[in-house]
C-alpha cells in the first residue's frame, strides 16, 4: 500500500460526515469516495498509466479534489493549473509537457501523444522510479518565468497520515495551485473536516459563505483582510461561527492586524510560514495582536543568514525543471528571500522580502515598514509603498494612498507625511505621495509592488 492509497483510506473512514460544501450542494466523505473510484476507472479505461503527467485544469469544485485523488492513488503527476489566460495555461503546458489533461472547464479529457517519446527530465523519472505520486507547481511568474516545482506527494501526504479526527469547517480560500491551498485541503481530508469552496474571492461573498455555512477557519493573505475592512464585509453577515483566520503570502502590517482583532475581537488570529519549495511549516503567533511568530515544526528546520530566513525541510521540492536550483545550498537549505527580526523566546519577525528593499542613499528602508505606519492614520483606507529611482539617492520611497471617503484630498498628503515625520527615521519619510483610486493586487490577493 502506498502513501496515497494510506492517505485515501483516512478519507473513506470519514464516511457519512459532510466533506464538501460547493455550489450550493453538500457531499459526504461516502460520496467523495464514490467519485474518486469514478475517475479510477476513467483513468483505466483511458489507459492513463502511473508515472505519466497530467494537468487537471480547474479551481476548487467537489470533482476536481476527486480527480486529484484518483490520480494520486494512481501513482500520476499531478499538475493543477487554476489561471483562465491562455497564454500561462500554454506556458504551463510547454514546461511540464504533459501527457493528459483533464479540462473540467469545459469537460475535456486529452491525450497529448506528441508528449509519450519525450526525453523526461531526471526529476520526473525520479519520482517514475520511486513508485510514488508527484506535484508539480509552478511559481507567480512576478519576477520573471514562472518556475516549475516538483514534489514527492507521497512525502507531502505522509505528514497527514497522523492527524487527529476535527468536526470543523473550513473555508478554501488560497487556490487549488497553491501550496498553502493544498495544505489546507490535505489537513482537512486527514481530520475529516468539511471544505466550503466559494463560487469567488469577493469579500461579500466570503462572508455570506462564513455566514450560511457557519464556517469556523478562514485562511487569507492582509490584501484581502484589509479589502473585507475596506468594504465592511464583517459588519453585513453573522460571523459568530468564526474561531480563526490564519494568514500568510505577504507581511501583515502591525496596525492592519490590531484593526482587524478590533473588528473581530473573539477570532484567534494566527500567522503561517511556508514556500512552494519547502512546504507549509507548523507555526505559534505569540498572540493575535502580535505579528511575532515562532516555527516549531519536527519536519522543518531554519536559520537566520544575515537577516534572511534559510529554511530545510523534509517537505520540500526535488529542484525545478526549468530553472537552476541557485536558491538552494549545497546542504540543501533554501533562501527563502525573506527578510526576518529575531527576538527573545525563539520569536520572529517577518519584515519585508529582500527584493523589495528600496535602498536610499545606502539606508535599507522596508515598504512594509512605511505601510504600517501610514496605515495607523484614520483617514487612509490603504497604502503601498515602493521605490523610484533618484539620481542623488539611488531609489527614493513613493507611497500611494487610497483615502477613506469624506476626507478632505487637499490636505492628506501633508497629514501622511508628518504623521511619518514624526514616526520615521528621514530618510524613510515618502519622497512622494500619490493618491489613487485603489491599489493593484494579483488574482492571489498579494499586493503588486511594481
Amino acid at each position: 500500500m502506498t502513501i496515497a492509497d494510506k492517505f485515501f483510506q483516512l478519507i473513506v473512514e470519514h464516511s457519512s460526515k459532510t466533506a464538501v460544501i460547493h455550489d450550493e450542494k453538500i457531499y459526504t466523505y461516502d460520496e467523495l469516495n464514490e467519485k474518486v473510484i469514478f475517475y479510477r476507472e476513467i483513468l483505466l479505461n483511458k489507459d492513463i498509466s502511473k508515472g505519466q503527467i497530467v494537468f487537471i485544469i480547474s479551481d476548487y469544485s467537489f470533482e476536481s479534489i476527486a480527480l486529484f485523488l484518483a490520480l494520486s492513488i494512481n501513482r500520476n503527476i499531478v499538475v493543477p493549473i487554476t489561471t483562465e489566460n491562455l497564454t500561462e495555461i500554454e506556458d504551463r503546458l510547454s514546461e511540464a509537457k504533459p501527457d493528459w489533461i483533464f479540462n473540467l472547464r469545459d469537460g475535456d479529457i486529452l491525450n497529448i501523444k506528441d508528449n509519450v517519446s519525450i526525453e523526461r527530465h531526471n526529476l520526473i523519472t525520479r519520482i517514475q522510479n520511486e513508485n510514488a505520486s508527484g506535484l508539480i507547481l509552478f511559481s507567480s511568474g512576478s519576477t520573471g518565468k514562472p518556475k516549475a516545482m516538483v514534489h514527492n506527494l507521497d512525502v507531502l501526504y505522509n505528514t497527514f497520515l497522523q492527524k487527529k479526527p476535527r468536526i470543523l469547517n473550513f473555508l478554501v480560500f488560497l487556490m487549488f495551485d497553491h501550496i498553502g491551498g493544498l495544505n489546507t485541503l490535505f489537513n482537512c481530508l486527514a481530520c475529516g473536516s468539511t471544505i466550503t469552496i466559494p463560487e469567488n474571492r469577493r469579500p461579500d461573498h466570503i462572508c455570506y459563505l462564513i455566514d450560511k455555512y457557519k464556517i469556523n477557519i478562514l485562511p487569507s493573505s492582509p490584501t484581502f483582510l484589509n479589502l473585507m475592512l475596506i468594504g465592511k464585509s464583517f459588519e453585513k453577515y453573522d460571523l459568530s461561527s468564526l474561531k480563526m483566520i490564519t494568514y500568510g503570502t505577504e507581511t501583515m502590517p502591525e496596525s492592519l492586524l490590531l484593526k482587524l482583532k478590533e473588528q473581530l475581537p473573539n477570532v484567534k488570529f494566527i500567522q503561517t510560514f511556508g514556500t512552494s519549495e519547502t512546504g507549509i511549516a507548523k507555526t505559534t503567533s505569540k498572540s493575535s495582536e502580535s505579528t511575532l511568530m515562532k516555527i516549531e515544526d519536527p519536519d522543518q528546520e531554519y536559520k537566520i543568514v544575515e537577516g534572511e530566513l534559510w529554511l530545510r525541510s523534509k517537505t520540500q521540492i526535488l529542484g525545478y525543471i526549468n530553472h537552476s536550483n541557485d536558491s538552494f545550498t549545497s546542504d540543501g537549505w533554501f533562501k527563502t528571500g525573506d527578510l526576518v527580526e529575531e527576538f527573545d523566546g525563539g520569536y520572529l519577525r517577518i519584515i519585508g522580502r529582500s527584493k523589495e528593499v528600496i535602498n536610499v542613499g545606502g539606508e535599507k528602508v522596508l515598504p512594509t515598514e512605511i505601510e504600517s505606519i501610514i496605515l495607523e492614520l484614520q483617514e487612509i483606507e490603504d497604502c503601498k509603498a515602493k521605490g523610484l529611482t533618484n539620481a542623488i539617492t539611488g531609489q527614493m520611497v513613493v507611497v500611494d494612498i487610497v483615502v477613506k471617503q469624506g476626507y478632505d484630498l487637499q490636505s492628506i498628503k501633508s497629514i501622511v507625511r508628518n504623521h511619518c515625520k514624526l514616526k520615521l527615521d528621514p530618510y524613510k519619510v515618502p519622497a512622494k505621495i500619490n493618491i489613487v483610486d485603489a491599489l493593484a493586487f494579483s488574482d492571489r490577493f498579494k499586493k503588486i509592488r511594481l
